[in-house]
């Protein structure tokens, strides 16, 4: 299986976290380098090139201890992934690296005896030292992978984390988006009943505006931004709805100009705030409800008198944070909303036009 393991690139990356052959070419001359100087008080008085005998005998066990500690390492991660297995990957890896090492020490040592003028460093050091210099090696080289392959896991796992959290915010933004006040369709349908029996040709009309507000409705629904242009064409049809209900009682003025019409904005915002405006606030013919919509600072604001309903319905606040939660999906801007004596404000982020956008509410 271990063979099996080191010729699969794919699952040796999987389970170390990395491509290690550059970190595999560089570390072990550099440890085989440091070795002799740092535990056998070897120095380069004699030049580099006569120091090159001890290089090599130290870059060979380096070698061995490398790969044997990076064997292990990807047999006990492929025999026991899990994080609750920790433990029993640990064990095993101890209890396959104790032979390994006394099986590398007896097979080099034995290879150094064969060969004669190879530098044997049992001649000139303690067994403890030895011990201490090979156990060291062992340590540097299990350290960095443990190190690299939990930094490689953290990294996925915020990766997966910040997914996580885009999947959910975009669920909740779907549902949110969808989130249409059913009493709209209702009125709607006791005003066209009255409209009927009175002027046929509006309540033809009628129709015709409700089908395009709720044909908009259908076909944002994979449209998380939509053109400002877009969101007013669906207001014209949606103001008239409204203006046929409550007729002189409701004045709304819309003034853009036409260097903000590509701007974006999130789809039904507009509608949102217009229900809540009507919903909260009294309408007769002594209190018109007046709004208008207009850019400042490069925001697009709406603007409607305040004068709140005697009975007034409790306010979820539903519709100002479904729009503060999709715009916060898509900008740092923060939606305002300010409320003074005679009138309530809400500024939305106008955000950066985009190449595509669908074709919606074209004429049928």
């Amino acid at each position: 299986m271990a063979m099996k393991l080191l010729t699969n690139r794919h699952t040796i990356r999987e389970l170390i976290g990395f491509r290690d052959i550059y970190f595999l070419l560089v570390g072990i001359p550099i440890i085989g380098f440091l070795v002799p100087i740092l535990f056998f008080d070897y120095s380069l008085e004699g030049g580099l090139l006569g120091y090159v005998p001890k290089w090599s005998v130290s870059t060979m066990y380096s070698a061995a201890y490398w790969f044997s500690v990076r064997t292990i390492f990807l047999y006990s991660r492929s025999r026991y992934p899990k994080a609750e297995q920790t433990w029993r990957r640990i064990g095993m890896i101890l209890l396959l690296f104790i032979p390994s090492y006394f099986a590398i020490n007896l097979g080099l040592g034995f290879i150094q005896a064969c060969l004669p003028g190879m530098v044997n460093f049992n001649n000139t050091a303690s067994i403890f030292d030895l011990n201490v210099a090979s156990l060291t090696v062992i340590l540097i080289v299990a350290t960095f992978y443990e190190s690299a392959y939990f930094y490689t896991r953290w990294r996925e796992s915020l990766v997966e984390q910040e997914q996580l959290r885009r999947q959910h915010t975009e669920s909740q933004l779907e549902g949110l988006k969808n989130q249409v006040n059913p009493h709209f369709l209702f009125n709607s349908l006791n005003t066209l009943a009255y409209i009927i029996p009175e002027d046929p040709d509006r309540a033809v009309r009628f129709v015709q505006e409700l089908s395009r507000v709720y044909r908009y409705i259908l076909e944002i629904r994979d449209t998380r931004l939509i053109p400002l242009s877009k969101e007013l064409d669906f207001l014209d049809a949606y103001i008239f709805l409204l203006k046929e209900r409550f007729g002189d009682k409701l004045h709304i003025e819309v003034e853009i100009e036409d260097q903000f019409q590509n701007q974006q904005i999130v789809p039904l915002s507009l509608q949102m705030l217009f229900e809540n405006a009507i919903k909260h606030n009294e309408i007769s013919e002594a209190h018109p409800l007046r709004i208008d919509l207009h850019i400042a600072e490069g925001e697009l604001v709406m603007r409607n008198t305040l004068r709140r309903k005697k009975q007034r319905q409790h306010s979820t606040k539903v519709g100002l944070e479904n729009i503060r939660s999709r715009y916060a999906f898509f900008t740092d801007r923060e939606v305002t909303v300010t409320e003074t004596g005679d009138y309530f404000l809400v500024a939305l982020p106008l955000l950066p036009s985009r190449q595509e956008t669908p074709a919606i509410l074209t004429e049928s």
